[in-house]
């Protein structure tokens, strides 16, 4: 008995040691670094897009196919919530490798905190232009996201309606006035837009707000320091907003993303003021929305406007264990195959320079920001602050909204605001 205790005592020794080189000539688990001679590196790609998640599957497999050692898993939260999850895990040390900037200061200060790995050695970067890459560049002057879209907000609007009624797209802010007016009658909420989620109203003011104050001129002058958001231009172009809320839907105080979204796509609503990125979302949602957009009319004797910026840029986690497969990954976003592919696959315009779509829709959208683009100039020049002077419009224009903001209290707080942080308005 004490043999047999022996022997089974030396075979689970030998069996642990043939056990250990294995796993020492293996290199450790398959979930370790590639570039440390190990099998296969799984990364993570953390974004607010949600609804992206098939359409990043297909770019995800795309570049597995060229770098099977690879393996990449798209994580998105919700957007409403992205910032502060991502924060938290940034704040702690981790987060995901792969980091999906808000574009401009959000983006710029967590360059600036540290949590970035810089990248101004990627191959690729140099074919973006200047002012696109500055949606990721930190204060050092360092590069820290690979550019992935140019956005637009522009009103959206149903063609099987507007044919309905005989409208035509407006050329001038009268007719636009009139068109509403038109649509009201004939028994539709002209423009779906609900108060509930402050963005919604930034956005929508980046849409409707270069109609009054005058476009780029004005953005010029006031970064300048040459004006301020008390001047009469940009006081207009709050209370058009307050003027348009007649048109918005009944309760829309309440309403959030997903009412107002509901609302367009089911014929309920005939326009909708919103971005770019919504083409292929509203296409799902009602593959027989027959989708159109027309650039804003001027109300001051200007051209049209389509808002535009850089929508967000791709950086690597600077805590990441897996930063050169990470590198591989934001290289690849910076090639025509890439470029391609996610003009396909999202329906949106690719910060990469000269990449067209099979779509007709986003390649008139293309077409629109060569020719009367305006930037999203809260989000460009004013999202600094702590509130942010954005953040502060959204709060004030849902105070105008419930009653409790006069629109000339709104102009003055957002005065205010920047006036706290931007030195040329000081």
């Amino acid at each position: 008995m004490k043999k047999m205790k022996a022997f089974t005592f030396i075979g689970f020794l030998a069996f642990i040691l043939i056990l250990s080189g294995c796993s020492s000539e293996s290199g450790g688990d398959a979930s370790g670094d590639s570039d440390s001679g190990e099998d296969s590196v799984t990364l993570t790609i953390g974004s607010w897009r949600t609804e992206d998640k098939a359409s990043y599957q297909e770019v995800i497999d795309k570049f597995q196919e060229e770098n099977p050692d690879i393996n990449v898993e798209f994580e998105p939260s919700k957007n409403t919530e992205y910032n502060t999850i991502l924060n938290t895990a940034l704040k702690s040390g981790e987060g995901p490798d792969i980091i999906h900037l808000r574009p401009y200061a959000p983006g710029i200060e967590l360059a600036d905190a540290g949590y970035l790995e810089p990248l101004d050695d990627l191959e690729g970067l140099d074919k973006f232009a200047e002012d696109t890459l500055a949606a990721s560049k930190g204060s050092d002057g360092k590069q820290y996201g690979v550019p992935l879209n140019i956005s637009t907000t522009q009103m959206f609007y149903n063609k099987k309606i507007f044919d309905e009624l005989s409208l035509e797209e407006p050329k001038t802010w009268e007719e636009f006035i009139s068109l509403n007016e038109t649509l009201k009658k004939g028994g539709y909420t002209p423009i779906s837009l609900g108060s509930k989620e402050g963005w919604l109203l930034s956005l929508s003011h980046g849409i409707i707000g270069p109609a009054h104050y005058g476009g780029n001129e004005f953005v010029d002058k006031i970064t300048a320091g040459e004006t301020d958001f008390t001047s009469e231009e940009f006081q207009t172009s709050i209370d058009a907003m307050d003027e348009l809320k007649k048109y918005f839907p009944e309760n829309y105080e309440g309403l959030g993303m997903e009412d107002i979204r509901t609302m367009f796509f089911t014929g309920d609503a005939a326009m909708f003021p919103l971005g770019s990125w919504e083409i292929e979302v509203l296409r799902e949602m009602n593959p027989d929305l027959e989708l159109g957009f027309f650039p804003m009319p001027s109300a001051v004797g200007k051209d049209p406007t389509i808002t535009t910026w850089v929508d967000g840029s791709y950086a690597v986690n600077a805590n990441s264990e897996h930063k050169e497969a990470a590198k591989k990954f934001v290289q690849f976003m910076t090639t025509e195959e890439f470029g391609k592919l996610f003009t396909e696959e999202f329906k949106m315009i690719s910060a990469i320079p000269g990449i067209e779509s099979d779509d007709q829709l986003v390649n008139d959208l293309s077409k629109a920001v060569e020719e009367m683009s305006t930037p999203y100039m809260m989000l460009v020049h004013f999202s600094g602050g702590n509130p942010t002077t954005k953040a502060t419009l959204e709060t004030e224009l849902q105070g105008m909204y419930l009653g409790e903001r006069t629109p000339e209290e709104v102009a003055k707080a957002i005065q205010e605001s920047a006036a706290s942080w931007y030195e040329p308005l000081q």
